[in-house]
């Protein structure tokens, strides 16, 4: 139904076949909306600059556009038609909200002829995009016209409160009337530059059921691919720095519930993603394909349009992950699960779709059919819940941190062992001082006790001593601090002092029992580097 593709290719064999819609010519309503918003955007400049009030959001302002001319109008060669502008003062202020001045909005819209895109989409409405890549013009129903026009003052209050937003910027509601026919359009932001070739364009709501391109749509030069076939193609997700990664997740959590609270459902992501590993081969031919660089600018003029300023703002970027290529048109630097590094585009896409009586008519027969939770349509909670767990889980990912090196942990573990150790070589010293008294006491029982046997209580040489004791006791309390254990694994009754040096190859245990000190070694079984000093191990 398309005779032009996606980045402004003319579709194979269909280049002299003129598309209509609603029995009109396609040449006749690019040319309408040229001399339409021509002619009232001129006009509003005369209008003096006040505040937006709510009675500025119903206004239609009407004007007759005869083939012959007016006072007013300029004569044309298209059949007689009247062009109706809704809220001019309120459009106008969205304009000058993200930018715009009157001489560029006309310039980007009037000065060249239009471009005509392909539609991927089952609306069957028409896409234009002015020469310069700055905005799309799309045909929309009644319905969502009037939606819209509902919806601007909640639109008003959500852009005054945060302007960067994944969501569609409206610069412009209009339609033309013509032999009984209303063709309603509408202005908005360009999300997918053609100056920038998408190798891949994907169209996401997070739902399963019948989600995957047709074959129709994969044989277009540029197709844009669904749900499925994003889960198949890339199954692992693609991959954003930190900051990124928040900062995209925090403006589609914000705008998903500003279109839950206006009960909005069926939106889509509209994901493009240009591979800068293949960008150099191809710059060439995108070059000879592509609009010419004398009427092309090299970005975007409009304030807050780019995929990354809508989510954080201008200045910064991925955090290194793109650095050499500086031309990134605003995309938003990420990898994929091979590291392959990337540019995304994306926006919300088709917000003009309430849940009325037909969408829940809509929804209920699917779910007798097929199991409710995968299909499309749903309530606006759900579809917004589901909608950012997809994206959340299944399409974006963060680039986990590195973990902290071995080395690293091991400094903290072993300061926290010294801090540790410390403590256990006070109590062990404390114990040890105690039982060195308790000796020393013991030792002056069995000094009386020597004496009274043997009947020599003025004869202090004859008292028996305890040498062996008070060695212990000494030997104990002068093993240095930092090679001292105590090991649970002997009994109780055993008080047990092990010795583990760095430069020793084993380890000297010192045994208590009944007066008696035994020595024994074993293999070193731990070993601990520090380039300090030597570590207490301590074993409770």
């Amino acid at each position: 139904m398309s005779s032009a593709a996606e980045n402004g290719e003319a579709a194979p064999g269909k280049q002299n076949e003129e598309k209509t819609y609603k029995k009109t010519a396609s040449s006749a309503i690019k040319g309408a909306i040229q001399l339409g918003i021509g002619y009232t955007v001129g006009n509003l400049t005369s209008k003096p600059e006040r505040d937006v009030l709510m009675q500025d959001f119903y206004v239609v302002e009407s004007v007759f556009l005869p083939s012959e001319g007016s006072n007013l109008t300029p004569a044309h060669h298209y059949p007689d038609f009247r062009f109706k502008t809704y809220a001019p003062l309120a459009f106008r202020y969205f304009r000058e909200l993200f930018g715009i001045k009157p001489d560029d909005y006309l310039y980007s819209i009037c000065s060249e002829p239009l471009i005509e895109l392909s539609n991927p989409g089952a609306s069957g409405s028409l896409f234009f995009v002015t020469s310069d890549d700055e905005f799309i013009i799309k045909t929309v129903q009644h319905k969502e016209a009037e939606f819209l026009q509902k919806l601007l003052p909640g639109y008003y209050m959500n852009l005054n409160q945060n302007p960067r937003t994944l969501l569609p910027k409206f610069y412009g509601l209009y339609c033309m009337q013509s032999g009984g026919i209303n063709i309603r359009i509408v202005v908005m932001n360009n999300v997918l530059p053609r100056s920038m070739r998408m190798h891949f364009t994907y169209d996401l709501k997070g739902s399963t059921y019948k989600r995957r391109a047709s074959r129709k749509e994969r044989e277009k030069s540029n197709p844009t691919f669904k749900d499925l076939d994003f889960l198949q193609d890339m199954h692992e997700g693609l991959y954003f720095d930190t900051e990124t990664y928040n900062a995209l997740m925090k403006t589609l959590q914000r705008d998903c519930r500003v279109l839950e609270s206006f009960k909005i459902m069926d939106y889509s992501l509209l994901l493009g993603i240009h591979f800068l590993d293949h960008s150099i081969k191809e710059k060439e031919e995108e070059n000879s394909q592509n609009v010419p660089d004398a009427k092309r600018p090299g970005m975007q003029k409009v304030l807050y349009s780019t995929a990354m300023e809508s989510i954080q703002g201008p200045g910064k970027s991925g955090d290194g992950i793109i650095t050499e290529n500086p031309d990134t048109m605003g995309g938003i630097p990420a990898k994929s699960h091979r590291g392959e590094k990337l540019l995304l585009f994306m926006g919300i896409i088709d917000i003009l779709q309430s849940y009325r009586l037909m969408k829940k008519l809509e929804h209920s027969w699917k779910a007798l059919v097929y199991d409710g939770d995968t299909v499309s349509v749903h309530r606006p909670s759900f579809y917004a819940d589901r909608f950012l767990k997809f994206m959340n889980s299944r399409v974006f990912k963060k680039i986990q941190a590195l973990k902290a090196s071995p080395s690293k942990k091991r400094c903290n573990s072993i300061a926290a062992l010294k801090a540790t150790s410390q403590e256990i070589v006070s109590s062990i010293s404390q114990e040890w001082k105690d039982e060195k008294r308790d000796l020393l006491t013991e030792g002056q029982s069995f000094s009386s006790l020597d004496e009274e046997a043997l009947g020599s209580r003025h004869r202090p040489d004859l008292v028996p001593s305890t040498p062996s004791l008070f060695e212990a006791a000494s030997l104990a309390t002068t093993i240095s601090s930092s090679s001292l254990y105590v090991n649970e694994h002997q009994p109780h009754d055993r008080p047990t002092l092990c010795s583990n040096s760095k430069g020793l190859p084993s380890s000297s245990t010192f045994t208590l029992e009944e007066g008696t000190i035994y020595l024994t070694t074993e293999p070193n079984t731990l070993e601990v580097q520090d380039d300090n000093a030597s570590v207490l191990d301590v074993y409770l």
